[in-house]
């Protein structure tokens, strides 16, 4: 990089923090923090919860499964997104909005405490808190390794870098901020997307290698298979599975968009354009990385180095710094999106059980916790960030992976599936003995039972088996325990029948501050 490079990515940051500034002045109470106040227009919503689901791991460790494998990358990553929120677009998006509009929540976790208990709250709260910690220190270790890239600074600057400035604008403007930040990151992705696409597409050409023909290049044999090595047939089941869940709201900040838009209605257009955002746009983003090993050589064993080279090798200054600025689009969108939910987790959901003082807060003292706990978070995630590549934590696409994904399953399945009605008669004790399962599950395959497997436990099954156990056992013990108090049920169908969301949204109770339904008079 050089002057002009620099330029383009300080200048890319001063417009974070002006947008977070002017942000700040829309935001009143709790509500316009976490949730907009109801009043985010849907193609804002739908573009914000499309950047909120990428990070630079796309351009890292999903680059590396594309290097070695080709277009698997986008077969088991991005085309089960787009599936999965698709169908979320008329199962899940409709009944998260009203969990604002109706029960007047700020925390996508709130609503729990009267559909199961404050146990099964509070259970889901802290693993789908620390579990966000592990994610997000994941992308900030992911765009750190690109800046290394290009830059020279060290892994820990880096992170150091990204987070502070995430910091700072999420901090002051809440979700208002996330959105339009990520608005303008969309366009400075579509720009420096183009100008990668067509800047192999040149080299290429050069290179006398037919857009069409690249595929049957020696370096490319096999590429074009749809599932290859660890990602078959049994892991794309389980990752579209996943993907139901996570980014429908399971992963909370996509939560968020949903309850963010003014009606259940436009909650659902807003997901439906997120979908074919999901279907179009990655394929523009990984034809360049299916291309990469006819360009480059990959210093890293995994590949995960090999877009950050290949952009180096073809773009001139001034492009290269808008591809770099696009990189960090991805990961502070999400990061950012990821603070703001856990944000809103904290101080709606776990502090309130913790301390007496927090169910007494006001609208401003609200605000100043909602504020301080983002700060705290980002700054716990760049911690762990630092350890990626270690023993503990294995490679930055294992953490997103097999991490991630693997419990996901456990936290979002009694979150998800307790806003339909098919599922009412799973009470707390189906939802903490799936929760507790699964994650037993998780780490009996990952760990124990993969150290005595020759070869260890296949991939598919490190992520899948902790899904299905929590899903069977939901299911059944809900079957075998009804516990369908006519409190829960009036829950259930607050969430799955319209009416009353155009109303105002109310600041609503805390955890622990009442045993009322919540949002009730």
């Amino acid at each position: 990089m050089n002057s002009l490079d620099w330029a383009v990515l300080i200048g890319y940051f001063g417009v974070m923090v002006a947008i977070g500034v002017w942000s700040h002045k829309r935001v009143d109470n709790v509500s316009d923090f976490f949730t907009a106040g109801g009043k985010m227009p849907w193609w804002l919503s739908g573009i914000s919860h499309h950047m909120s689901g990428y990070s630079a791991v796309m351009f890292t460790g999903y680059a590396g499964i594309a290097y070695t494998y080709g277009v698997t990358s986008f077969i088991t990553w991005s085309f089960p997104i787009a599936l999965g929120i698709a169908i979320g677009s008329k199962l899940f998006a409709p009944r998260i909005n009203r969990l604002r509009s109706r029960l007047h929540v700020a925390s996508p976790l709130e609503y729990l405490k009267n559909r199961y208990n404050l146990p099964t709250q509070q259970a889901l709260a802290w693993s789908g808190m620390l579990l966000k910690i592990v994610d997000v220190g994941a992308k900030w270790a992911a765009i750190a390794t690109l800046l290394s890239v290009f830059t020279g600074v060290s892994l820990n600057q880096g992170i150091l870098i990204t987070g502070a400035i995430t910091a700072v604008y999420c901090t002051i403007g809440g979700l208002w901020a996330d959105a339009l930040t990520e608005l303008g990151q969309f366009i400075i992705q579509l720009l420096a997307g183009v100008s990668m696409f067509v800047a192999v597409v040149v080299k290429l050409s050069d290179k006398h290698i037919g857009f069409l023909g690249a595929w049957d290049e020696p370096a490319l044999h096999g590429h074009g298979k749809p599932l290859v090595g660890p990602y078959g047939t049994v892991f794309l089941l389980a990752f579209l599975f996943i993907k139901l869940f996570e980014y429908n709201g399971g992963m909370l900040n996509q939560a968020q968009r949903y309850m963010a838009t003014g009606s259940a209605h436009q909650a659902e257009r807003s997901a439906r354009l997120s979908a074919i955002l999901w279907l179009v746009w990655p394929v523009v983003l990984f034809f360049p990385m299916w291309m990469s090993p006819l360009l480059v050589h990959a210093q890293k064993p995994d590949g995960s180095d090999s877009y950050g080279l290949m952009t180096e090798q073809l773009l001139p200054h001034g492009l290269l710094g808008l591809v770099v600025v696009g990189f960090f689009s991805h990961t502070m969108a999400m990061c950012s999106s990821d603070a703001n939910a856990i944000a809103a987790v904290f101080t709606r959901d776990l502090a309130p059980v913790l301390s007496a003082r927090a169910r007494a807060w006001g609208e401003r003292s609200g605000l100043i916790a909602a504020r301080v706990t983002t700060v705290v978070f980002l700054g716990l995630s760049m911690a762990v960030a630092t350890q990626v590549n270690s023993p503990a934590f294995k490679d930055i696409i294992t953490v997103v992976i097999k991490w991630v994904a693997g419990l996901m399953g456990p936290i979002a399945i009694p979150m998800m599936l307790g806003l339909l009605r098919a599922f009412r008669r799973s009470g707390p004790t189906a939802a903490l003995t799936s929760w507790a399962a699964g994650l037993l599950a998780f780490w009996l395959v990952n760990y124990p039972v993969n150290w005595n497997v020759d070869g260890g436990v296949p991939l598919q099954y490190q992520v899948s088996v902790p899904l299905v156990v929590s899903l069977v056992l939901y299911v059944l013990i809900g079957c075998l325990k009804p516990e369908d108090t006519p409190e829960r049920l009036a829950v259930i169908e607050k969430v799955n029948t319209d009416g009353d969301e155009g109303a105002a949204p109310a600041v609503p109770v805390p955890a622990g501050a009442g045993d009322d339904v919540v949002g009730a008079p």
